[in-house]
């Protein structure tokens, strides 16, 4: 499922790509993929352009020359893609954009959960759907509140998007391994520097994947997630092992998900 980082790298790419080009029309396969009404999306759209993106999370928002946005969901595969001729169409671009200059923007949605639609106002939409601040946006201050209130184990805690946006389950396993925190312990029982060594690791994290361009390959050697044997063989070695003490990783089920820890440097 894309996560944070990934999106991150599709408003970069939708920026640089999509935008201040007018949109001639709106190309829709499958409708039950919108959000919005058809004929209101498209005479909405029509001769608008994009002028800017704002990211919360997971959720990408397209700003148009217009007091409206366009709200982008990538489900578990969403992706985007800019093309021009009909044969480059990539698979599975199931709503397209077509632009003015004769150029497309492509929104790729192969398992049919990806969503679009319009939306008035995004801080209304956050708030009505319960996103909190992006994770990359919120302070220390404002984590510690919510940490320290809540009796539920930390690694839920953090998946739950009213806490803060866009931390998905390997980057809140790999968070809570550089911090040293078991992903069981009670929120309200961390201490202050486990707080902030949580705050200060989700930033290294989350800044480091978007660095790299969500490239599992080029992560730094000492994460968990080479434990997991995503991305290339390269990194075979490290697969199902602690990357600094090189023991054997623990799986176990938190809050119904399965979750990566080193059971010697992650304590509960």
């Amino acid at each position: 499922m894309p996560e944070l980082p990934e999106v991150e790298t599709y408003r970069r790419y939708f920026e640089e790509t999509s935008l201040n080009q007018p949109i001639a029309d709106v190309l829709v396969e499958d409708t039950k993929l919108l959000t919005t009404d058809y004929d209101i999306l498209s005479q909405k759209l029509k001769n608008k352009s994009f002028i800017g993106t704002k990211r919360v999370g997971k959720n990408l928002f397209a700003q148009l020359d217009a007091p409206f946005w366009l709200h982008f969901h990538f489900g578990m595969t969403g992706d985007l893609a800019y093309f021009r001729d009909n044969e480059d169409k990539p698979r599975f671009a199931r709503i397209i954009f077509r632009f003015a200059n004769g150029f497309k923007l492509g929104f790729l949605c192969p398992r049919k959960f990806e969503r679009i639609g319009i939306i008035e106002n995004v801080d209304e939409y956050l708030k009505s759907k319960k996103i909190n601040k992006d994770a990359l946006e919120i302070s220390f201050d404002e984590l510690n509140d919510i940490l320290s209130h809540r009796k539920a184990p930390i690694k839920s805690v953090l998946l739950d998007q009213s806490t803060v946006a866009g931390i998905g389950n390997w980057i809140v396993d790999e968070v809570l391994f550089q911090a040293r925190v078991h992903p069981e312990k009670l929120s309200f029982q961390l201490s202050d520097n486990k707080k902030m060594a949580i705050f200060e690791s989700m930033r290294f994290v989350i800044q480091t994947a978007i660095d790299k361009q969500a490239n599992y390959d080029e992560f730094p050697t000492d994460f968990l997630i080479h434990a997991r044997g995503w991305g290339s063989t390269q990194m075979a070695q490290l697969i199902g092992k602690c990357p600094n003490c090189n023991e054997k990783v623990q799986i176990i089920k938190v809050g119904g998900r399965t979750t990566f820890l080193c059971p010697s440097q992650q304590k509960l």
